[in-house]
């Protein structure tokens, strides 16, 4: 993967990495829509295809914001937006070429693409899982790997310590973490984290609008692939989550179509998940609205448990009830056995949604 990479952008070519993983449909569906000139299979064999589009100069990478559903959106970052979220990352991190990473992620998502970049862009040393593996994390600790980015349920099935800095992303952080994970903030725009533990990287300049989130980072996308869409209003990108910035950190809700209308009250589901998972025994917690015919929506928690352990309504109710207003309350609460994820480690909404319904 590297080489190919490489020879890419030694031949002024942009690349498009495609998720093995996603169904031949949507692979199709992905390839029709963004329109490389080439593919490259996992066997090495590269296809030429006659209804290729060019890209302009300077771009290096095409990445999808859509994988299993939706109409794929390319999302356009050139070499420079990459070398400049490298630096800025480096910079907070104190990591330099030397520093060996762990590249357990999908190169088809930012996250795990920016570990890639580091070992083309300036050679880190880096090893590859094809996938988050726990039982291969000594074995890569062994090989000298220090670094690693990991989503939260990565996170909990390995001992922390076993490296120097672990960036973590991807979905709501745990209520308590080791000294040295990083949580971050970021989209597919900003190619990955650019507000380390609340904090923006240097050169990242964020606000709140009424409690939406509009930033300008040095490394923010060109635009996206066949669209004249703006980039920014007036140097501001509007990135559609809600926070709050206050002393120079960021805070971040939730997406803007994620909030909550309970009977006229606004709820943001981070803030109700995140007092729900101070109960003991709690493995994962992820609250969303439902259709209610009396109040709009109503507040639904799903939960996991580590030891299968049931939570009463009326348990989690009280508990909810005592750190933030009754209309957070969850008007129901679901027990699963596991919350279903995305490849890349996030809630997959959709198939939550259809549990218990």
């Amino acid at each position: 993967m590297i080489r190919h990479v490489r020879s890419a952008w030694d031949q002024g070519d942009a690349v498009l990495p495609i998720d093995q993983r996603l169904p031949e449909r949507a692979k199709q569906d992905l390839v029709s829509v963004l329109r490389p000139s080439q593919i490259i299979g996992p066997d090495g064999n590269v296809i030429q295809r006659s209804d290729g589009a060019p890209v302009e100069d300077g771009d290096a990478l095409i990445i999808s914001t859509s994988g299993s559903t939706g109409t794929p959106k390319g999302v356009i970052h050139t070499h420079q937006t990459i070398e400049a979220l490298l630096a800025m990352s480096a910079a907070r991190l104190s990591t330099d070429a030397s520093t060996h990473w762990l590249l357990c992620l999908p190169v088809s998502h930012v996250a795990g693409f920016s570990i890639l970049a580091r070992a083309v862009k300036h050679g880190n040393p880096l090893t590859i899982h094809p996938s988050f593996d726990a039982s291969r994390i000594d074995d890569a600790v062994n090989s000298g790997a220090t670094h690693v980015s990991l989503v939260p349920t990565a996170l909990a099935r390995i001992d922390a310590s076993l490296f120097h800095k672990i960036l973590l992303g991807g979905a709501a952080a745990p209520a308590h973490l080791p000294a040295n994970v990083a949580t971050t903030y970021g989209m597919t725009e900003t190619f990955g984290g650019i507000v380390y533990d609340g904090k923006p990287l240097d050169g990242v300049v964020i606000e709140s609008i009424e409690q939406q989130i509009i930033l300008k980072s040095p490394s923010l996308f060109r635009g996206y692939r066949f669209s004249d869409t703006a980039v920014s209003t007036d140097g501001w990108f509007h990135t559609h989550d809600s926070g709050s910035v206050d002393d120079g950190v960021v805070k971040i809700y939730g997406r803007t179509d994620d909030m909550i209308n309970t009977g006229g009250e606004n709820v943001w589901p981070a803030d109700v998940e995140r007092v729900i998972a101070l109960l003991s025994g709690i493995t994962e917690v992820v609250v969303r609205g439902l259709p209610d015919t009396t109040w709009g929506e109503r507040v639904v928690a799903w939960i996991s448990s580590s030891d299968g352990a049931i939570f009463s309504l009326e348990d989690v109710r009280d508990h909810v009830k005592k750190h933030l207003p009754a209309f957070c309350a969850p008007a129901e609460v679901r027990t699963i056995n596991e919350i279903p994820k995305t490849s890349l480690g996030k809630v997959d909404i959709a198939a939550l949604r259809q549990i218990g319904a």
